[in-house]
């Protein structure tokens, strides 16, 4: 049954490799395609969400982005592995440091996602789902990392619903930062969750990478405009991983 275009999704399979980077900001995957992909052709930009399919080392390479959130992430990843025969989705974003084995522009390869959203609900699971990277891809990516020399951490992550906290009057040992991190969460950002539980579902792959780009316990940061432009060292570690696989 044809299930393309969608109403988020201006395409057709042949238009995407089995491979996506999905950075949540369209500029971001502007800056991709135009960057570092050979011959990349505008796929997709329904809702101003940038989709490009080119090449990478002469394997065919696609990115679009993801918006923000969990919901967000959900319905582009969803369609990507369901209707658009895609394999692979490797998650190339941000993340707010929770921890100090990382610092500012680390990167960090997220091998499981805790969440305090409400995602897994749609699954109809009697417990708790564990949403996990796919093993193949971690492994490619921390080798990738390795012959890089690159700045990594792998462990867990969180997928936060949650931007703004109203947290005035509660101790500062008792904030999510600080009760995150003595389970050894190393960062927050806000779609790994969803995506890794729609990969399970699926029976696709997926991966988070992720820069730090403000760390929680410092009070460091970087700008918007860097978060765009300058996170090339997680946009060329993403592209050797997939053209790996």
């Amino acid at each position: 049954m044809k299930n393309y275009p969608t109403p988020h999704i201006n395409a057709t399979p042949k238009d995407f490799a089995k491979t996506v980077l999905m950075p949540g900001d369209p500029l971001r995957a502007k800056f991709i395609a135009e960057n570092f992909l050979d011959d990349a052709k505008l796929v997709n930009n329904v809702r101003g969400i940038h989709g490009y399919t080119g090449t990478y080392k002469g394997a065919p390479i696609s990115v679009m982005a993801s918006g923000m959130g969990m919901p967000s992430i959900g319905i582009y990843s969803y369609e990507l592995f369901n209707f658009f025969d895609v394999d692979n989705i490797i998650r190339v974003g941000s993340a707010g440091a929770m921890s100090k084995k990382v610092k500012l522009r680390d990167i960090i390869i997220a091998q499981g996602a805790c969440t305090d959203g409400n995602y897994a609900h749609t699954f109809n699971l009697p417990g708790t789902f564990a949403p996990i990277a796919d093993f193949r891809l971690l492994k490619t990516a921390t080798a990738k990392a390795d012959e890089l020399s690159l700045s990594y951490s792998v462990g867990n992550v969180l997928s936060s619903d949650i931007f703004y906290n109203d947290l005035e009057d509660v101790p500062e040992n008792m904030t999510p930062t600080a009760l995150w991190g003595k389970m050894g969460v190393l960062g927050v950002e806000m779609e790994a969750a969803a995506l890794y539980m729609n990969a399970a579902r699926s029976g696709k792959n997926a991966l988070a990478v992720l820069t730090v780009s403000d760390h929680l316990l410092t009070g460091e940061s970087l700008s918007s405009e860097d978060r765009q432009n300058t996170f090339t060292d997680m946009m060329k570690l993403s592209l050797e991983t997939a053209v790996s696989l």
